[in-house]
């Protein structure tokens, strides 16, 4: 089992790490206007999206945008350039590899401990259902003539006789309450 959980911890990782050679943790990505909206052609409105991986000095029209669409937008450069919005993004890979690794871990530790509990579970209940007596009802075993001469039948109907004096004297107890609070304006001590 353990052996199945470094698996897919340790392919996971590889995944990641394959991954984060496709990925770089600093990025500039430009978002602009489309071509056509400075050349007043109604072909293309939608917005170009750019990204690349330049020094933070060069994250800017002229470094990103310009030599890619340079030769559309000849000439109108300033009216372009200004409508471009680019920003320089930095992440940390590491961290993320990190906290995935984490997440994987603690997800196979769960799935761990509930097949630990499921394989428990019913070895527990044959403990139990060898133990269990069913329990009948109180009142069925007093009204029968074997119960009452059986000790524990003469406890427990004489338990429930105390519960029910109890209760009513509880009960009774309410009653006066209630009566000397909204009839007399008084409280008992």
């Amino acid at each position: 089992m353990w052996i199945k959980v470094i698996s897919v911890v340790v392919l996971g990782f590889l995944a990641l790490e394959s991954q984060a050679q496709s990925y770089e943790d600093k990025r500039c990505k430009c978002i602009c206007p489309s071509v056509s909206s400075v050349l007043n052609n109604t072909d293309e409105t939608n917005r170009m999206l750019i990204i690349d991986n330049v020094p933070p000095t060069k994250c800017n029209c002229d470094g990103v945008i310009l030599p890619r669409v340079g030769d559309k937008i000849k000439g109108k450069e300033q009216e372009f350039c200004p409508r471009c919005e680019c920003k320089n993004e930095i992440r940390n890979t590491t961290i993320i590899k990190v906290v995935v690794i984490i997440v994987i871990w603690i997800i196979s530790l769960l799935a761990c401990y509930m097949a630990f509990l499921s394989c428990l579970d019913p070895l527990l209940n044959k403990r139990v259902k060898a133990n269990y007596q069913e329990h009948t009802n109180e009142d069925e075993e007093s009204s029968t003539p074997s119960s009452s001469s059986h000790p524990m039948g003469v406890r427990s109907t004489d338990l429930l006789n105390r519960v029910g004096h109890q209760q009513d004297k509880w009960k009774r107890q309410v009653r006066e309450q209630r009566k000397n609070i909204y009839d007399r304006h008084t409280m008992l001590n």
